[in-house]
């Protein structure tokens, strides 16, 4: 091939997704189509891009996995997209070789920083299957919170315990944490730890208190959350987080018996993580008394 001859490439397949303000996950499903090279890329691929807004403001993508940026190889993956208020649109774009013919393209967009919402369908959901029913007393309504952090090169930085803390997309890692309940659980009533490189574990802390370590460039790779064994049948603890290589983690919900929690899960990953979540804005759930 002479140097600056055009190569033809063909689309084999476009979406496009409308986003309200929020912050969103978009995965992408594995792209199909013939493998192939051309100019040294390889196909088939993906982009994700936003269409240019006239104000400067449309969406953005703020962090993707398991490649930087907004290609995407064959397996496809995983883009973190904020939208502001107004919302926008975000269009996936798949290429192949010349001679592909068009591939299905699979999408699925779940907003990471919605109301209680969710839990609430959950909830739903439970008792549909019971037999039962979900009234407004039973269902589910946040604990407001307070998370400290302290980031890398940020130092502490102080959230309201809503949605996404941290530095989602940035790439600066989490050294340490707290949380501490605002009303209705005392600080002492809830309990973290944080899990280290090379299999190391903090202790079990109490709200308030601060787990992990300042000016050690030491990272978390996760963190569990727990609440007194005399709350675990009222407060559930619902949470979650963002790591660097392997994306943003499932919900993690209290394991329990007889109605109780006995006990919570760890999320955790190799890699350090830039961010963490209570899935229900706060953390902390409990029916309505």
């Amino acid at each position: 091939m002479a140097d600056g001859e055009v190569q033809p490439v063909a689309v084999t397949a476009v979406r496009m997704v409308a986003v309200d303000e929020g912050l969103y996950a978009l995965r992408i499903g594995e792209i199909g189509g013939d493998a192939g090279a051309i100019s040294g890329m390889e196909f088939p691929v993906a982009q994700v891009a936003t269409p240019f807004a006239e104000d400067g403001n449309g969406p953005e993508i703020v962090a993707s996995f398991p490649r930087r940026g907004p290609w995407l190889g064959r397996e496809g993956g995983t883009v973190i997209i904020r939208s502001p208020a107004g919302g926008g649109h975000v269009i996936v774009t798949a290429y192949g070789p010349a001679e592909q013919s068009a591939v299905p393209l699979a999408l699925d967009l779940r907003r990471l920083d919605g109301p209680v919402a969710g839990i609430e369908k959950a909830a739903a959901a439970a008792a549909a299957t019971s037999g039962g029913s979900v009234s407004a007393e039973s269902q589910t309504r946040e604990v407001p919170t307070e998370i400290l952090l302290h980031i890398e090169r940020a130092g502490d930085r102080l959230f309201p315990g809503r949605g996404w803390v941290g530095a989602l997309g940035r790439k600066l890692q989490i050294e340490a944490f707290s949380i501490r309940p605002l009303e209705a659980i005392a600080p002492a009533d809830i309990e973290f730890k944080g899990f280290l490189p090379r299999g190391g574990e903090t202790q079990w802390v109490q709200g308030g208190a601060l787990c992990g370590t300042r000016g050690r460039r030491l990272p978390l790779i996760g963190f569990a959350v727990r609440l007194g064994s005399h709350l675990s049948g009222r407060f559930d603890v619902i949470y979650q987080g963002s790591f660097f290589t392997e994306g943003i983690s499932t919900p993690h919900l209290p394991r329990r018996r007889a109605g109780r929690s006995v006990g919570s899960d760890q999320c955790a990953h190799p890699r350090a993580g830039d961010g963490a979540r209570k899935t229900a804005g706060g953390g902390l759930n409990r029916p309505a008394p």
